[in-house]
């Protein structure tokens, strides 16, 4: 995860952030932020402190978590306990976002307590309806949402959408919001990895 975080990009690296506890590191990405930000993380926990500290910018922020897995668990409903399965409800309960204002997109790894949720809060993968009435978006992108045939990633999931395919979900984003900013995260520091994530970051504007 780690190595993956420090992937080479051709984007002016204004911060790198490692510390000892995620609520830590939360706060620092929060602070550190540029005006339109790229943040890359090893894991989706990256995304809490990017939501964070662009809620604090706009009135409403619409997020769209484009993810194999739901990452809508908490300790309690968690069945492995890992922190990992877990931002999405994170920014959500912490009010970074209302659940009206986010789309999950490409899950097809979703626990039932997840599947719950999402069906107690109206969180679908419709993009109309999340960003109706939002500010700006921040786009959370966890590269194993690809079928495991395009991208080396840390969590692969069987069956998932092609490259083309987010493509046009990121450009269907830009389209409807201005986007505030995007992270990129869940993926192998690989040479594939490193061309695909340029891509998928232009895909949504970011040149």
């Amino acid at each position: 995860m780690a190595e993956g975080a420090r992937v080479a990009l051709p984007y002016p690296e204004v911060a790198v952030v490692e510390r000892e506890t995620l609520e830590e590191q939360s706060e620092a990405v929060a602070e550190a932020l540029a005006a339109r930000p790229i943040v890359v993380g090893g894991c989706c926990c990256t995304h809490v402190g990017a939501a964070r500290g662009l809620a604090r910018r706009v009135d409403r922020l619409g997020v769209v978590w484009i993810d194999a897995h739901g990452d809508l668990n908490t300790p309690e409903t968690s069945p492995s306990g890992n922190q990992w399965g877990m931002p999405f409800r994170m920014i959500l309960d912490s009010g970074d976002a209302r659940a009206e204002d986010v789309a999950l997109v490409g899950a097809r790894s979703l626990d039932p307590p997840e599947v719950a949720f999402m069906e107690a809060n109206g969180i679908d993968d419709s993009l109309d309806r999340a960003l109706a009435g939002v500010d700006a978006t921040y786009l959370a992108l966890d590269l194993d949402v690809l079928d495991p045939s395009e991208a080396d990633v840390l969590i692969p999931e069987p069956d998932g959408p092609s490259a083309d395919e987010v493509e046009a979900v990121l450009r269907g984003v830009s389209r409807r919001s201005a986007i505030a900013g995007m992270g990129v995260t869940g993926f192998l520091a690989t040479e594939r990895n490193t061309a695909l994530a340029v891509r998928m970051l232009a895909a949504a504007g970011f040149r």
